[in-house]
């Protein structure tokens, strides 16, 4: 089932962020920001696609990629779930 693992990947996302990387208080918050919004996606089992995560997500890899690429690659992987789910 997708919406299982893509928690598994949001569980893979928390991990890494309590190794504390060094982010800035900005993506800290920007990164939880995205994560309670694909827990509530996953919470609704994608009963209605919700675009701007999906787009939220993506702009969150781009931003991510360069010093930050463990994170950048979860995301990834999310973004991935996120299409095979149809969102």
């Amino acid at each position: 089932m997708p919406a299982r693992e893509l928690q598994e990947q949001l569980d893979t996302l928390r991990e890494q962020l309590e190794q504390n990387p060094p982010l800035t208080a900005e993506e800290h918050v920007h990164l939880k920001e995205l994560m309670a919004q694909i827990q509530a996606q996953i919470e609704l089992e994608s009963a209605t696609p919700n675009n701007n995560l999906a787009d939220g997500v993506n702009l969150a890899v781009e931003r991510f990629e360069v010093e930050h690429p463990t994170i950048a690659g979860t995301l990834r992987n999310i973004m991935n779930t996120l299409g095979s789910i149809g969102i």
